[in-house]
C-alpha cells in the first residue's frame, strides 16, 4: 500500500508541483478528520502555514484532486478525495453541522452507475449527501 504522503508528493508531481512544507501541513490537517471548514482547516495549521498559504494551497489541492469540496446547504466543507481514503457518502445535521461518513454501499453504487448508464451518461465521480438531524440533536429536542 502506498503511503500517503508518498501518493501525495506523485500527485502533485503529475501536475507539475512540488511537496513543499506549507502543502505538508495542510496535507496533515486534512488526513484521518470529518470533512472541516477552511477555518478549522486555518486553525489546524496555525503557526505552520499562514492563513493565504493554507487558500492557496487548498485552491491547488481542489483544482488537481487531492480535496475535494462538500456542499452543506449554501456552505461548504473540505476533505481528501477517495485518492487517499475509501469512497464514502455523507448524513449532514442540519442542525448542528455535524457531517457523519457513511460507508459505501456497492448496491448503491451500482445503482448510480446504471442510472447515469440509463442517459448515455458517462459517471467519473459522484456525491451522496444526505441531510437530516443527528440522533444527538433529535434526542436534545426530546428534553
Amino acid at each position: 500500500m502506498v503511503e500517503p504522503l508518498d501518493q501525495l508528493k506523485t500527485v502533485l508531481k503529475e501536475n507539475g508541483q512540488s511537496l513543499t512544507k506549507g502543502r505538508q501541513t495542510v496535507f496533515a490537517a486534512l488526513q484521518h478528520q470529518e470533512p472541516q471548514t477552511m477555518q478549522q482547516i486555518v486553525k489546524a495549521c496555525a503557526g505552520k502555514a499562514d492563513r493565504a498559504s493554507v487558500y492557496r494551497t487548498i485552491a491547488l489541492f481542489e483544482r488537481i484532486g487531492i480535496v475535494k469540496r462538500l456542499q452543506i446547504g449554501w456552505k461548504y466543507k473540505l476533505e481528501l478525495s477517495d485518492a487517499f481514503h475509501r469512497h464514502h457518502h455523507h448524513l449532514t445535521c442540519r442542525h448542528c453541522g455535524r457531517v457523519i461518513p457513511l460507508a459505501e454501499d456497492s448496491w448503491l453504487e451500482q445503482r448510480l452507475k446504471a442510472l447515469a448508464e440509463a442517459q448515455n451518461f458517462e459517471m467519473q465521480d459522484h456525491q451522496v449527501e444526505i441531510e437530516g438531524i443527528c440522533q444527538v440533536c433529535r434526542q436534545a429536542k426530546k428534553s
